[in-house]
């Protein structure tokens, strides 16, 4: 079997590295547009308001409370049909990866900025400081150094799922696999390179998650 597992690799290498890439890539772009969707409903769910509260927690509890393979084939049938630009099936899916990872990180945003004493805000409206600014200039950065190595986490969490992309065939790491299965008949061999792959992509984030945070703790 190692020898199979050598001779796949030697030949259908530059397959898996391409589904590493997209990986990557899809996982940043997740993470990057899942954060500011992920904002928008932190910030909902912590206002006065009861609709935007209840609007957030609506949103929070269908994302929940439902399988991510449903969302993802959801979006996938239902985004072509209302979108007035045609949409391919890697951003159906990308899109669906982003509505998912911005419920967790909503939640990671909420519970971060709440982590903050609120006793610094009282005392910056005591001052006659500005809601706003003193949520932007006091409260934020504080609440950031909360958020961050969350987000790490989210990150490598949203890797492993874009997997689930390849039921699609949107390029990623397990289309990738698939892809060499199918060439070769040989799926056992294929699936253990792609599972190494993922244990060195993931022992490796969180190496360097692991240095980023103890940088946050030294900068206290």
């Amino acid at each position: 079997m190692i020898q199979d597992i050598i001779k796949i690799w030697s030949k259908y290498d530059y397959v898996f590295y391409r589904g590493i890439k997209y990986t990557l890539f899809l996982s940043v772009i997740t993470i990057f547009f899942g954060t500011i969707l992920g904002a928008v409903i932190a910030f909902m769910k912590m206002s006065k308001s009861k609709v935007l509260n209840t609007a957030a927690n609506i949103y929070n509890g269908i994302i929940r409370g439902t399988p991510i393979l449903l969302q993802l084939y959801f979006f996938w049938l239902w985004l072509p049909k209302i979108s007035p630009i045609e949409l391919s099936d890697r951003m159906c899916i990308t899109i669906a990866l982003i509505v998912n990872g911005s419920s967790f990180i909503s939640e990671v945003i909420r519970s971060g900025i709440q982590a903050v004493d609120i006793g610094q805000m009282e005392a910056a409206k005591s001052l006659g400081i500005r809601q706003s600014y003193a949520m932007r200039y006091i409260i934020m950065p504080q609440a950031i150094k909360n958020i961050l190595p969350a987000l790490g986490n989210e990150f490598i969490a949203m890797m492993k799922q874009t997997s689930l992309g390849s039921a699609f065939f949107i390029g990623e790491l397990m289309t990738a696999y698939r892809t060499v299965q199918s060439a070769t008949y040989k799926g056992i061999e294929a699936l253990i390179i792609a599972g190494i792959i993922y244990l060195i992509l993931t022992y490796a984030l969180t190496f360097l998650l692991g240095i980023f945070e103890r940088k946050l703790k030294e900068s206290d």
